[in-house]
């Protein structure tokens, strides 16, 4: 639109939302940044690699959960809007960071101590089941539709954000603090940061204002939110297959990077830590990149770049990664990959988002994202820790490129979204 007041008040809407999901991811994400310091604080075992499977299993259980947070706050933001769901996903995360940075050890309370554990990131895999639909969708509507992929893209911009505050939250704590201090308790400061600043992201979302879209659907008769999602259920099939590859590849390369370079690269965690900041800073800058390109191309050649990339990438890609102990290299290789999984991370909300009616659109872009990601995704680090523990490290390799390759016939298959888009034209 040329109106520079409706732009402004776009930009406005965008950047508000934006930054509620950067909080949210942030709280999410500092769990994986700090696992090497507090697994031992709730699994007192010998072993690092059956503590970091035990902690890494607790966030896998926090993906299995988000389907639930993806079909409830989906259906509520059909039905109350797209601002409401929002803000409960932000309260949501909030309690979950207190939870955790509240809890006693092992030592101090026993199997309670993991139990609030566990009962924080089900919290917060609820909050994240439902922050995805509604926030994709909001994005998408409020972006218009000649640059709605550019737009867009800032929930990956933001998302990856989350990351990149959580790197460089770690990155400060191992220079103010020791691994020792780390581990005696310092690993709960950035916890009780993430629940001070999801109460700002609350007041930030609370004055959204609604997409016209919804405005337009609102006092429409409704029925069941299920009957209602089985109108499309090509779509829902569509939205699972697009996800399986990409969420597998993105959750790889940058949640389970960091142990990996330890682990296996082996790096000291200061090292996986600089890798994973810097590259996960440029990768969030090549968001918007990937997102205006589908705005002049479309949104097929942009997901088949991430596919056939990373169908025939992935396993030399880790392989070399995993001989080399030198960090120039190592930082170079991920960055790599981090490239080619933007030709999904950047357009894969908008994609989803053309592919349903406004009534339906939350529900029907966050559950069965959910389901996939709580299947491929959020496993990610656990399977991988899993091949490792067994010997067989590069049957990991051939694993993701095998999804990779799945969602690959998918994008051949599909229609072009950008051209046969369900969303409102302007």
């Amino acid at each position: 639109m040329s109106d520079p007041t409706t732009t402004r008040s776009r930009i406005s809407s965008i950047f508000g939302g934006s930054v509620g999901n950067l909080i949210e991811w942030y709280d999410f994400y500092i769990y994986n940044f700090l696992a090497l310091y507090f697994a031992k604080a709730f699994f007192p075992n010998s072993d690092p690699t059956a503590q970091m499977l035990n902690t890494f299993g607790i966030y896998a259980i926090g993906f299995l959960i988000r389907p639930v947070g993806g079909w409830i706050l989906g259906a509520y933001a059909d039905r109350a809007g797209r601002r409401a769901s929002l803000s409960l996903s932000v309260t949501l995360m909030c309690l979950g960071s207190l939870i955790i940075a509240l809890a006693p050890t092992f030592k101090d309370a026993g199997v309670i101590a993991p139990l609030l554990l566990l009962g924080a990131r089900l919290l917060q895999g609820i909050s994240l089941g439902g922050e995805y639909g509604a926030s994709a969708t909001y994005l998408s509507e409020i972006a218009g539709e000649k640059n709605r992929g550019f737009y867009s893209s800032f929930q990956y911009v933001t998302l990856i954000g989350g990351q990149v505050l959580g790197s460089l939250t770690l990155l400060i704590m191992q220079l103010a603090y020791t691994p020792a201090e780390l581990e005696a308790g310092g690993w709960r400061i950035p916890f009780y940061i993430g629940a001070a600043c999801a109460l700002f992201g609350l007041y930030l979302r609370r004055g959204l204002v609604e997409s016209a879209e919804f405005k337009a659907v609102q006092k429409l008769p409704r029925g069941n939110p299920f009957t209602e999602l089985l109108k499309h259920p090509r779509a829902v099939l569509l939205v699972f297959g697009l996800t399986m590859g990409g969420t597998t590849a993105f959750y790889t390369y940058t949640t389970y990077m960091p142990t990996f370079l330890v682990n296996t690269v082996k790096l000291t965690r200061d090292q996986a830590t600089q890798i994973s900041f810097i590259t996960l800073l440029i990768y969030a800058c090549l968001q918007p990149v990937f997102g205006a390109l589908s705005d002049r191309i479309g949104r097929r050649p942009v997901l088949s770049f991430f596919a056939i990339g990373g169908t025939l990438g992935t396993v030399p890609m880790l392989t070399l990664l995993s001989q080399t102990h030198d960090y120039l290299t190592a930082l170079l290789l991920t960055l790599s990959a981090l490239v080619v999984v933007s030709g999904y991370t950047a357009i894969n909300a908008v994609v989803k988002a053309e592919l349903f009616p406004a009534n339906v659109r939350a529900l029907g872009v966050g559950f069965p994202y959910a389901v996939a990601v709580s299947i491929f995704g959020g496993t990610a680090p656990y399977i991988a820790l899993s091949f490792k523990d067994a010997g067989l490290e590069s049957g990991f390799y051939w694993y993701v490129t095998a999804l990779i390759a799945i969602s690959g016939v998918v994008y051949a298959r599909m229609r072009e979204t950008k051209v046969a888009s369900l969303m409102a034209r302007d």
